[in-house]
């Protein structure tokens, strides 16, 4: 055999044997993510929540994109999919992510573990005067808890139940540890916010907004609630006409002038209540249902908090 021949063979042996090892490694998931335990998160700010708990103990995929409104988003196929190959699936729940919920459904019929943050967040209902929300007007479960700092430490503990339960090859230790420190962190902004909002006079302690967001604020620091824009606790929904003139009398009646509105969705429904009442309407923006991208003012739950205390503060004291 010429020598010409050996050394062909022998490069067509390596070359088999480096392939061989090559498709081992992925089979066993050697050098690869492939065998993370997975947990999907429908909304931006659950899936944020959900990272800081889990850490590098597994992978967390959010659905939502960041400036998305939670009402209105769907999902592609492939995300479709995720859900039913997670290990576990963390949602809001009470009608919030009002595409997907027949997909979170379809997961937890297919055998995945669920956990509906909303249902666990002890909810209160939106008030008689909030008509249409979700599920049908007064008295239907309000889905945004996370206005509450205090609701959202119930929750991130019981999220990290259902990590150490669920979702297999995580390090238990390390999950509570990351929980421990959220928690002490989630304490610190909810005392922060406590002493911002009490700098706001009792007459002042009046909230309008784009739509029914903010009931858990204001039942924590005990704001009143005027009315929203759009009676409804769902950015789907529309005013009618005599909406907007009950809106106005009431606002005239409370001397109420300033306006909060979702950063994230347009101002035009504020604006046409600034016009109503002669221009005399202050519009503020706040980050009510929707994390930013990094680095664009409310990248976390906790920069989106601190950034709507601080706005809220100054535009109900005319600071």
């Amino acid at each position: 055999m010429s020598v010409r021949v050996r050394t062909a063979r022998l490069r067509a042996l390596l070359l088999a044997l480096v392939t061989f090892l090559v498709v081992a490694g992925t089979a066993t998931g050697c050098g690869s993510g492939d065998d993370r335990p997975r947990i999907v998160v429908t909304t931006n700010i659950l899936g944020d929540i959900t990272r800081e708990i889990v850490g590098d103990e597994a992978e967390v995929s959010v659905l939502m994109k960041p400036n998305a409104d939670p009402h209105s988003f769907g999902l592609s196929a492939v995300q479709a999919a995720e859900l039913e190959n997670a290990d576990l699936v963390v949602h809001n729940g009470l009608g919030l992510e009002e595409n997907v919920t027949r997909h979170v459904e379809a997961a937890r019929e297919s055998g995945v573990a669920t956990f509906a943050a909303g249902e666990a967040a002890d909810p209160l209902t939106f008030h008689a005067d909030e008509e249409g929300g979700p599920g049908g007007g007064a008295g239907a479960p309000d889905p945004h808890f996370w206005t509450d700092p205090d609701r959202v430490r119930k929750v991130a503990g019981l999220i990290t139940d259902r990590v150490i339960e669920h979702v297999d090859g995580v390090n238990e230790k390390a999950v509570q540890d990351n929980a421990e420190r959220y928690d002490g962190q989630l304490a610190t902004l909810s005392t922060w916010m406590e002493k911002s909002f009490a700098a706001i006079p009792e007459h002042r302690r009046a909230l309008v907004t784009n739509h029914h967001v903010f009931g858990y604020l204001a039942d924590r620091i005990g704001f009143r609630v005027i009315g929203a824009v759009v009676p409804s606790g769902t950015t789907l929904a529309s005013p009618s006409s005599s909406d907007l003139r009950s809106l106005t009398r009431a606002m005239e009646k409370a001397d109420v002038r300033t306006v909060f509105a979702d950063s994230s969705q347009p101002t035009r429904l504020a604006d046409v209540l600034r016009r109503e009442m002669g221009g005399d309407v202050n519009v503020v923006p706040l980050y009510s249902e929707s994390l930013t991208e990094k680095g664009e003012g409310a990248g976390t739950y906790l920069e989106m908090m601190r950034a709507n205390t601080s706005a809220m503060t100054e535009g109900l004291t005319g600071g």
